[in-house]
């Protein structure tokens, strides 16, 4: 069980806002807070190398922290800026070559939609998309045909699309993806805090994600898990740095050994220690308790919004802390503002960030409504009939 008046008291921000934007960013607990403003503070005192050399074993400690949560080895893991950029960071280090392929799905995230675009812009790579089910996901029998078919460089998928409640059977491809000795990148950027992730037994070579979301941690803080296939076979990052590498000789240079090959010399160590904080806060409560708590906090709040005259957009055999729903009739910016005015937090995804998806459904636009466990049935409520006044 979780003690969710004892969450909520830590964490400043449910004194003010009910907030259902924990797709977008999370309220941060108070550890995660302190750990940032505590770091900063000794920053201002002894200088920015100084500090890092002080709190090198709390520093080293996210490794750790971080392996804990995804069930992996500290030496699997990098710190990156965001979950896009250590997506990108996986993808400039498959050597790709013209005329191969990489295949998706339809409900990939944008930004990993225009990087796939990029690579066919620029370098030649055929982007596949495999089938869509009727009622929601990745076809997992055309992605399997695809693979034998066309045998693609890499599989990537995104675990749980930012513009919908669907999750993607990640585990169920990873072991084709093995069967055939294919790279599989997959996006957990919206999945990791919400749901217990297992990279081991997903079979994954990356796997990339964020702190801001549902593991409530900082904004400008991501992280990418490595597997040790990627390692061994000494892929590294296209503009590796002095992090990464040991400069050698004149004209050669030697990557290290870890993932930490895949990120920047330059930290923020800021960030890196807020980070720990909410990896560390969201292990003490339990991954496992925390999707329950979510299914359980959407499963009522779906139950109630199926009774308004509205649409649920969301598809998929499994649904996640992200819902769509489509107002017809309504401006998006107006419903968004009028909610806020409430104190109320939620966002807007539009047909930019979903362009196959949303042309599908038929939707310009949908508002995404995304509960976390410390989130009440009287902020459901309240959103109920904030939502039932817009409509009336």
């Amino acid at each position: 069980m979780i003690d969710v008046v004892s969450i909520r008291a830590s964490t400043p921000g449910c004194k003010t806002k009910i907030h259902f934007n924990n797709a977008g960013a999370s309220l941060m607990p108070s550890p995660v807070i302190e750990a940032m403003t505590q770091y900063i503070s000794l920053e201002s005192l002894m200088g920015g190398y100084e500090a890092a050399e002080e709190k090198a074993a709390d520093i080293e400690g996210f490794y750790g922290s971080m392996a804990k949560l995804l069930k992996t080895n500290s030496n699997n893991i990098a710190f990156t800026s965001s979950s896009t950029n250590s997506f990108a960071r996986a993808l400039s280090c498959i050597p790709f070559q013209r005329g191969e392929s990489i295949l998706i799905a339809n409900e990939d995230y944008v930004s990993n939609q225009l990087a796939f675009l990029s690579l066919q812009k620029r370098f030649g790579i055929e982007l596949l998309r495999a089938k869509s089910l009727p009622g929601g996901g990745v076809d997992i029998d055309d992605m399997k045909s695809l693979m034998d078919l066309r045998h693609p460089k890499l599989v990537s998928l995104t675990h749980v699309p930012t513009n919908s409640g669907l999750v993607q059977p990640v585990y169920e491809v990873g072991a084709l993806c093995r069967e055939r000795s294919l790279l599989y990148l997959v996006d957990g950027c919206q999945s990791v805090g919400q749901i217990a992730v297992d990279v081991a037994r997903m079979q994954c070579d990356f796997f990339s994600g964020t702190f801001r979301k549902f593991l409530r941690g900082p904004r400008g803080a991501g992280f990418l898990y490595v597997s040790d296939n990627v390692l061994s076979k000494q892929l590294e990052p296209l503009f590796i740095d002095m992090r990464g590498a040991d400069w050698m000789e004149k004209d050669s240079y030697q990557p290290r050994q870890d993932a930490r090959r895949f990120e920047d010399w330059e930290l923020p160590y800021a960030l890196v220690l807020g980070s720990k904080a909410a990896v560390d806060y969201a292990l003490a409560v339990g991954l496992e308790a925390i999707q329950k708590r979510n299914e359980y906090l959407c499963q009522l709040l779906r139950k109630q919004l199926e009774k308004l005259p509205l649409d649920l957009l969301d598809k998929g055999p499994r649904q996640s802390s992200i819902i769509t729903i489509r107002i017809s009739g309504k401006d998006a910016n107006t419903v968004l503002k009028t909610l806020r005015r409430k104190d109320i937090n939620t966002s807007i995804t539009t047909r930019g960030s979903a362009v196959i998806d949303f042309d599908a459904k038929g939707v310009s636009w949908a508002l995404r409504i995304s509960p976390h466990y410390y989130n009440t049935e009287l902020e459901v409520d309240v959103l109920l009939l904030a939502l039932s006044e817009i409509l009336a």
